[in-house]
């Protein structure tokens, strides 16, 4: 349920009905607004039976059912997009992020020459993978601390904020360290406990989609992270399994538009991911950006050929310069900008 309270409730009256809420055994979760503050209640089952009582206390406007199997995460609980402040780089405002880097961080020559091209592109986040989850488990794994530490001198050197993948439970704190966004792979959308864990690092997380999950599934797992008490989730589409096998997977940028409808919550497009080929990747980014997602992933590599993992899908920097390029048109033309664009000739 929602709680709405009248535009000049105090902060007495707001804090009186998150103690009758706790009372009741529920979790209050107030959220301010630009005109009024809403609370909303969690724990609950079911209808609550005593929302009268909760409808009668001072500065209480309305009393408001959410429908939705997901509360925190429902445009239901909070009308105006989320809005998430990764050191100056703002995710989910007027502003297309394009987070770009390795899958992969090798050296730290591959490493600084990519963060390098890309920043000069106009990418505002740095990605990189230093522990890998893989198909094989003969597979390439990640260069672990040493790759977080080398994300760190990347940050320090170009002034992005970082994102990495964790994987697990007992890796949380540490990749926190490091890491100004915590990535969660298509693999983990449904590890419960690791969507707990990242809720209490308090650390922004970015949410990928399951490989064969729904819309309802994705924001559920979404859910756990926020009812742990972390406000700040992106969600990132990167492909589903089909019947199809024409790409590695199917780009379902039909569920963009869905989501803004669901949630208020940022969303990030993967065409690297979703289409497993570099040719595919700058027509898709276009299409990403037109289906109005707030950014991209892209994976970017100076020699993808002896990439240690998914070479044929990551660009190279001149053609990583060439998509920002024309991503910068298709925004314009649904009136928004790229961020990092405006600031290349100064």
């Amino acid at each position: 349920m929602l709680v709405v309270m009248d535009a000049h409730a105090s902060q007495e009256h707001i804090d009186a009905v998150c103690t009758v809420i706790a009372e009741m055994g529920f979790h209050a979760n107030p959220m301010p607004g630009p005109t009024r503050t809403a609370i909303g209640i969690t724990g609950n089952e079911g209808a609550i039976a005593e929302a009268s009582r909760i409808k009668l206390l001072p500065g209480v406007r309305d009393v408001i059912r959410v429908t939705a199997p997901y509360k925190l995460v429902s445009r239901e609980y909070r009308e105006l997009n989320t809005v998430l402040d990764i050191n100056g780089v703002l995710i989910g405002g007027q502003d297309i992020v394009v987070m770009a880097g390795p899958c992969s961080v090798e050296s730290r020559e591959q490493l600084f020459t990519t963060a390098d091209a890309v920043r000069a592109a106009g990418a505002t986040v740095l990605r990189g993978g230093a522990f890998k989850p893989r198909t094989s488990p003969y597979s390439f794994q990640g260069m672990g601390e040493e790759g977080l530490q080398l994300l760190a001198e990347a940050r320090e050197r170009t002034g992005m904020p970082v994102i990495t993948e964790v994987m697990d439970t007992e890796t949380v704190d540490l990749v926190a360290e490091y890491a100004d966004i915590l990535q969660l792979g298509a693999r983990n959308m449904q590890n419960y406990a690791l969507l707990k864990k990242v809720g209490r690092s308090r650390r922004p997380v970015m949410l990928k989609r399951g490989l064969s999950s729904t819309v309802k599934d994705w924001l559920l797992s979404a859910e756990y992270i926020m009812a742990e008490g972390n406000p700040a989730v992106i969600l990132c589409e990167r492909g589903i399994r089909t019947f199809d096998n024409h790409s590695r997977f199917t780009f379902d940028l039909s569920a963009v538009p869905i989501l803004r409808e669901l949630t208020h919550l940022p969303i990030i497009v993967d065409p690297s991911h979703a289409t497993g080929r570099w040719q595919s990747v700058l027509p898709m980014a276009r299409a990403g950006i037109a289906s109005g997602a707030d950014g991209l992933m892209i994976e970017v590599h100076p020699n993808p050929a002896f990439a240690v993992s998914d070479g044929e899908q990551s660009l190279l920097p001149e053609r990583f310069a060439d998509l920002m390029a024309q991503i910068e048109r298709v925004a314009a033309a649904v009136d928004r900008p790229v961020a990092g664009r405006s600031t290349l000739a100064l």
